[in-house]
């Protein structure tokens, strides 16, 4: 089933409240459509809703398949996903508006703020008979936090069996009672634990729970109105399904995210700087066109333009391989972003004055042709819409 931004005109000013009817350009009725249908003919995807927006307009919206296959739910602007990884950079962005308020520097350590990390100890060495531990060249900041050179492993051992069920304030002394992989700066190690360990230090400098916090300085300011880490019943009713290769890799089937506990509306579950946001298309447009424009959206400021330049400006050591910046991967051609473990991401291109959004709920790729449907998406978009 093909729905293209014409065919939802009248869900657009729910979806991108900032959008009229007269900032969508008059294109092919199909547009990306056309390029997407095929993947979901093959089965490679159940469903999946783009966006392509420059600064100030939502360019095109575009949903293809199906929320749910066997409910016949098709996909629409506002349907719900769990954007995972994604909300890295929404926990760096509320970092940064702590930054912009002089309550918190980059180069702060960790243990200024959770004395818990204080006397934390780096393995030198393991063998069968010993393991050696010494004290770090320097105590970890919160930049290698944000960037994943701390030397913190993904997650505790106490994070299980799903990794929402730990307040942040015992998620982060989990995290200082194990000794760091590795000196802080010498390695790239990709680590939720070092976004959960930055949430936790917006609850201390900011005196509010973490989602509370990002709901008054990001999400409101931005009308994000559908992020959040705790989908209500009417938001996980427009909740995209997660479908997964079965056994013969011949079709999708239908499963569940497997790092969260459900039900998702549990009042048991905890907030996951490092992967636990879910949103919409229309959100994560608005986030990242904040990024694009320096700070801004719709003339309201959310990040100093210093601030925003430096989520996506390299803060990984230049001897590392590894370009990322402050809950932001970085891309050699100059745009940023960052994906989801259920294959969402968001790109913003600055050369091309372009975001490109892409929500999708799929664990694992059937076939190789699997992984070409993002950057299918990004090369069609970029052709499209670069001029506008």
């Amino acid at each position: 089933m093909i729905f293209s931004r014409t065919g939802f005109l009248f869900l657009l000013g729910v979806a991108f409240p900032l959008v009229a009817r007269a900032d969508v350009p008059k294109a092919d009725a199909q547009g990306l459509a056309s390029v997407l249908q095929s993947f979901i003919e093959d089965q490679l995807a159940a469903g999946l809703v783009t966006v392509v927006a420059n600064g100030s307009k939502v360019l095109d919206v575009t949903c293809v398949g199906h929320e749910d296959v066997d409910a016949k739910r098709p996909m629409k602007p506002d349907s719900m996903f769990w954007i995972a990884s994604m909300s890295k950079a929404i926990t760096a962005a509320g970092v940064m508006a702590l930054v912009d308020d002089g309550k918190l520097k980059l180069d702060d350590p960790v243990a200024k703020y959770l004395p818990e990390f204080k006397d934390q100890r780096v393995v030198a060495e393991v063998s069968p008979q010993k393991t050696i531990l010494v004290p770090p060249l320097h105590p970890i900041t919160l930049q290698d936090c944000l960037c994943h050179t701390a030397g913190l492993p993904f997650k505790s051992i106490i994070e299980q069996p799903t990794l929402d069920l730990l307040p942040l304030r015992l998620a982060a002394i989990s995290h200082a009672a194990a000794p760091l992989m590795h000196q802080p700066d010498s390695k790239y190690q990709y680590s939720n634990a070092g976004i959960n360990i930055a949430g936790r230090i917006i609850e201390i400098v900011s005196g509010q729970d973490y989602e509370s916090f990002l709901k008054q300085r990001i999400f409101a300011p931005l009308g994000m109105n559908d992020t959040t880490s705790f989908p209500s019943e009417e938001q996980v009713s427009r909740l995209a399904a997660v479908y997964r290769p079965n056994n013969e890799k011949t079709a999708l089937e239908m499963t569940q995210i497997g790092q969260l506990k459900y039900p998702l509306t549990s009042k048991d579950r905890q907030p996951m700087p490092g992967g636990g946001f879910f949103s919409t298309a229309g959100d994560v447009t608005k986030f990242c066109q904040m990024l694009l424009n320096g700070g801004t959206l719709g003339g309201k400021r959310v990040l100093s333009e210093a601030s925003a330049r430096a989520m996506h400006e390299r803060q990984t050591p230049t001897e590392l391989s590894e370009a990322y910046g402050l809950g932001l991967k970085l891309e050699a051609d100059g745009r940023y972003g960052h994906g989801g473990a259920q294959g969402t991401n968001m790109t913003v291109d600055p050369a091309r004055g372009l975001v490109m959004i892409y929500m999708i709920q799929t664990a694992g790729q059937r076939t190789p042709r699997a992984k070409e449907i993002l950057p299918t998406f990004h090369r069609a978009a970029a052709a499209q819409y670069s001029k506008h």
